[in-house]
């Protein structure tokens, strides 16, 4: 070492702090790569990606080669340094190499090639990747003997190295990945992608036409009552049952129907032939679980039904659907949506609203935890059939009941509080008082 002079000592030296800046830089831009791009860019045949990939799959030895290489280069720097800094200064030189080396290191072979590699990971990543493959062939002895140590050691603590990194996402990560490449997708597929990570979270009571909205056909009434239901009803498939729709006998395809009506032949026996058996849920099944039975037995329409088996509603294929892309009919009657804006900046709705469709519509937040409708909730906080002019709190939302029947809120003026209102007397008001 004496031997060699001191500018080609300082340009090895420089030569060192620009290798290690590239093994400092390379192992920022490897583990901040985009996983699922990289996996993408490799099946669509990129040779870099691809490399980039294989060494991915075992990180403890691509982080065995680049630390391995960039101690080394470190460590001879620091000794070269110290070799030039006492020619120039003799002894004294000794802590000004350490105190300039170690500026320079952070510097130029830490923070710099680590903020660019973070900003630009891809480039640096595949470049990298041409270095480290055929190093890493060379090197293998020494690096596995490295592992060897280093995996033993994370062992102890019940680590293993070999299983490697699990990439799956769960749906609350999906749904962040999700918001966070909305100027990459339109708005109208994202937001399909969000519902459909929310159907899991969704039942068919949050969905369905409710009982006493379901329209069908009581087979106990007379033919022209009948006739005139088959003709003017405003679905395709409506349950047909004695009396009462907790006595369903099955579901009629109008279409069907209207076809013998077409020909002259239909009457109550042609009626009763037509009619296939209906499909019974129960009321907690998620939507993702019913678009699969759906598919699986071929049906487009289901009875929802609790645990004593009495009907509460009807969920239809369409109405999943729609969850998903938003309504895309006008024919197929659903739940009434009816608001009504007032001049004082309330808002008039009908007692039976369901809260999810009152959320969804009105971007409020009224809890949906418990009662499905606008009535359930209110009664669930008065625990009383309350009287006309009672007023409540309820998530910062001001509620009136404007008219009542003897077993249900009819309708009711809402008005969104302000969220710097004074919250300390929520408490005082939640269950109302009457005016």
């Amino acid at each position: 070492m004496n031997e060699i002079s001191t500018g080609i000592l300082l340009t090895i030296l420089i030569a060192l702090i620009l290798l290690s800046a590239f093994f400092s830089g390379s192992e920022t831009a490897l583990m901040t790569l985009n996983r699922y791009r990289l996996k993408h860019l490799a099946d669509e045949g990129h040779r870099g990606a691809k490399l980039t990939k294989r060494l991915l799959n075992r990180p403890d030895r691509l982080l065995g080669l680049i630390l391995l290489g960039n101690n080394f280069v470190n460590i001879l720097a620091s000794a070269i340094a110290t070799i030039i800094a006492m020619r120039l200064y003799g002894e004294a030189g000794i802590a000004i190499a350490t105190g300039l080396l170690t500026l320079a290191i952070l510097i130029f072979a830490e923070v710099t090639p680590k903020t660019l590699a973070a900003l630009k990971p891809e480039k640096i990543a595949f470049i990298a990747a041409y270095v480290y493959t055929p190093l890493l062939k060379l090197l293998y002895p020494l690096v596995w003997l490295i592992n060897i140590f280093a995996n033993r050691l994370l062992a102890l603590v019940g680590v293993h190295a070999a299983e490697g990194k699990k990439d799956n996402l769960s749906a609350d990560e999906f749904r962040a990945v999700v918001h966070e490449t909305r100027h990459f997708i339109p708005d109208q597929h994202s937001e399909m992608l969000l519902r459909i990570l929310d159907l899991e979270k969704t039942s068919v009571e949050d969905i369905m036409i409710p009982r006493n909205e379901v329209t069908g056909i009581d087979l106990t009434d007379d033919w022209s009552d009948i006739e005139r239901q088959i003709t003017n009803s405003q679905r395709t498939r409506v349950p047909v049952y004695h009396d009462s729709i907790d006595h369903t006998v099955g579901i009629l395809h109008l279409r069907k129907v209207l076809n013998l009506l077409a020909r002259g032949e239909l009457n109550l026996d042609s009626v009763n032939a037509q009619i296939r058996k209906a499909y019974f849920i129960p009321a907690g099944t998620s939507l993702t679980r019913q678009l699969l039975n759906f598919q699986k037995k071929k049906r487009r329409s289901a009875l929802v039904v609790d645990e004593y088996g009495s009907i509460q509603g009807l969920v239809t294929l369409e109405d999943i659907l729609e969850e998903i892309v938003g309504q895309f009919t006008t024919d197929s009657p659903t739940r009434n949506f009816d608001i009504h804006t007032q001049d004082d900046g309330s808002f008039l709705l009908d007692g039976g609203t369901h809260i999810r469709d009152i959320n969804r519509n009105m971007n409020w937040s009224l809890p949906q935890g418990g009662p499905k409708t606008l009535n359930g909730l209110i009664l669930e906080h008065m625990e009383m059939i309350p009287e006309p002019g009672t007023s409540l709190l309820i998530n910062n939302y001001s509620i009136e009941i404007m008219r009542t029947s003897k077993n249900a809120v009819q309708s009711v003026r809402i008005l969104p509080l302000h969220k710097d209102e004074d919250e300390s007397d929520q408490d005082d008001d939640q269950y109302g008082d009457k005016n």
